[in-house]
């Protein structure tokens, strides 16, 4: 896939969780940084592009693998 700044673990998490933690570890980071989420929840596959969306992020990709889906993000101005 691509680079990263930063990489969140939320598999075991449930909604709204992996949303609310990418949040927080995105903050820091500076515009055009690349957060790498991985979780499990099924309801991150509409939460975390709905995210992206109404916060100015661009969700760079989902990875599908057989126990969690990877998400990349770049982080918005």
């Amino acid at each position: 896939m691509t680079d990263t700044n930063e990489t969140l673990d939320a598999i075991g998490l449930l909604c709204p969780l992996p949303v609310l933690k990418a949040r927080k570890r995105l903050k820091p980071l500076e515009t055009g940084a690349i957060l790498e989420i991985h979780a499990d929840d099924p309801a991150a596959v509409v939460d975390i592009p709905h995210f992206c969306h109404e916060a100015g992020h661009e969700l760079l990709g989902i990875r599908d693998n057989q126990k969690h889906q990877t998400y990349l993000i770049r982080k918005g101005g």
